[in-house]
């Protein structure tokens, strides 16, 4: 049971980290910033930003295993 606990833990920090990186002023910095190798930079960080907290969620839920 307490180790179902802390994976419910990471999972609600990992959200609410998800949460502030996606609707944050943070986000809105990136509006008006050029291009990155022709690519708009508020791209490049949604989907680097949504591809971490999956890398992360697959990690936290891949350490409950063990």
């Amino acid at each position: 049971m307490p180790r179902a606990n802390l994976l419910r833990q990471r999972l609600l920090a990992l959200f609410l980290f998800a949460l502030f990186a996606f609707f944050s002023p943070i986000a809105t910095r990136f509006e008006g910033v050029s291009n990155a190798f022709g690519i708009p930079a508020l791209y490049l960080y949604l989907f680097g930003s949504w591809a971490l907290v999956i890398g992360l969620a697959a990690w936290i839920c891949s350490r409950s295993r063990e």
